[in-house]
């Protein structure tokens, strides 16, 4: 099996656009696409997994063990033609210096032996584009570059000047984007619109496929492609050990951020998936041994959640006697009231002290690393958990509740109490990615 790597140098330089592009057009030709997503992103891999037909993975240097990496890696290849590895924000960004554990793209793609295909926007240069490959190039002498996309290309001139000066340093330019504001997605605070909520997604992503397909020189691409040397027999401890057998998920427009992993990590241990829809009134099944509630877009459909008097009621009586918990959105919903936007408080389930603001946003973002206070459905008191914060909400008050762990970011601050519990009931704005005990 072959795969790469598709990195830019900053956010926002095409990098989901050519890795859709490239994704559905593989498929539509008949390859076994394994979709990856480095680190901290719960949106993307969705679309990956819409585009290439098979569920896509997270991939995190920083908050999976290297043994935890190489087995997701080597799970998500099985059966696969072609390992195709989205990266995050800029190929070199990460947090602190340990050696590979940066949260990089670029320590996954060292980490996989995966080569990279640059995607540059030229947007403003033209012969200076070679320069920015050449860092790319030199900066970091674990990895290869496999080759080069020009994005938001403005003229034929324009093309040729930036892959003359970047061939001359025996890269190759494996293609050039025009500037076509009609296959860029919709977004929102959070990153894109979600897959689900597109109608269109289908004829969006075929789109993409076309253009990509027509701009780039996939032949020449997978060609140059090396094998994967990801050892089809690695094994790591599951990154999260389901919380129970039989969990309760909420699962809609207003719940969605769950990581692929975990979902394929509890249905290998033998756990059954209850999905339920709070936003259509369901409340979490009764018959099950846990309920966890997502992060998402609360904020967005607060109304509609506070009016949903039959998941409300449901969700208060399975909290009496069987445990909940609720990550960032679904944490904001167990608390007592949400503020949306314009100002309008909602009132939520009120089983956590904790209420929250969206009329004043302020961005909370990084890696976390979290010991916990007690047992409950993330594990035992003392287990180490690893992930990341994203949101803008700003807390209003927590109440009376004691916090569900200590919590450190990755730049070296002090532990500090987080999150909630009460009884049965916990929840936190810390999204985990993986146990590291």
């Amino acid at each position: 099996m072959k795969g790469f790597l598709i990195a830019s140098v900053r956010s926002g330089a095409g990098k989901t656009t050519v890795s859709l592009g490239l994704m559905a057009a593989l498929a539509r030709r008949g390859m076994k696409v394994a979709p990856a997503k480095c680190g901290p992103d719960y949106i993307d891999p969705a679309f990956h997994a819409a585009a290439a037909g098979r569920p896509g993975v997270n991939l995190d240097s920083w908050a999976m063990t290297p043994a935890q990496v190489a087995g997701l890696a080597a799970r998500q290849a099985e059966d696969a033609d072609l390992l195709v590895a989205e990266g995050l924000m800029g190929l070199f960004d990460g947090v602190g210096h340990q050696a590979g554990r940066t949260g990089s793209s670029a320590d996954i793609a060292a980490a996989l032996g995966l080569k990279v295909l640059l995607v540059l926007d030229v947007t403003g240069q033209s012969t200076s584009a070679a320069a920015v490959a050449l860092g790319a190039k030199l900066l970091d002498p674990r990895l290869t570059i496999l080759g080069v996309v020009l994005n938001r290309v403005g003229s034929e001139r324009h093309r040729r000047l930036c892959s003359e000066a970047i061939e001359a340093l025996g890269l190759p330019v494996l293609g050039a984007l025009p500037r076509n504001t009609a296959v860029e997605l919709p977004e929102r605070h959070l990153g894109l619109v979600q897959a689900e909520e597109m109608g269109d997604l289908r004829r969006r992503l075929d789109a993409l496929a076309d253009f990509v397909g027509q701009h780039v020189d996939i032949n020449r691409l997978i060609e140059l492609c090396n094998d994967v040397p990801v050892s089809m027999g690695a094994t790591a401890a599951e990154p999260l050990p389901p919380p129970g057998q039989r969990i309760a998920l909420a699962r809609d427009a207003a719940f969605s951020f769950v990581y692929p992993h975990h979902l394929a990590a509890w249905r290998a241990a033998g756990a059954e998936i209850l999905p339920f829809s709070p936003l259509a009134g369901e409340p979490p099944d009764p018959t099950a041994d846990v309920c966890w509630l997502p992060g998402g877009y609360p904020e967005l459909h607060a109304g509609t959640l506070a009016a949903a008097d039959h998941f409300l009621s449901g969700l208060r009586m399975f909290a009496a006697e069987r445990p909940v918990h609720g990550e960032c959105g679904g944490y904001m919903v167990l608390g007592a009231g949400l503020v949306d936007a314009g100002g309008t408080r909602h009132a939520m389930a009120g089983l956590l002290g904790l209420e929250t603001s969206y009329e004043k946003r302020r961005l909370h973002l990084g890696y976390r690393r979290a010991r916990l206070l007690s047992d409950g459905p993330l594990g035992p008191a003392g287990a180490v958990l690893s992930g990341h914060e994203f949101h803008y909400a700003s807390i209003l008050a927590t109440g009376n509740d004691a916090p569900l762990a200590e919590v450190a970011d990755a730049h070296g601050g002090a532990p500090a109490p987080d999150g909630s519990r009460r009884g049965l009931v916990t929840g936190s704005f810390f999204h985990v990615i993986a146990r590291m005990d």
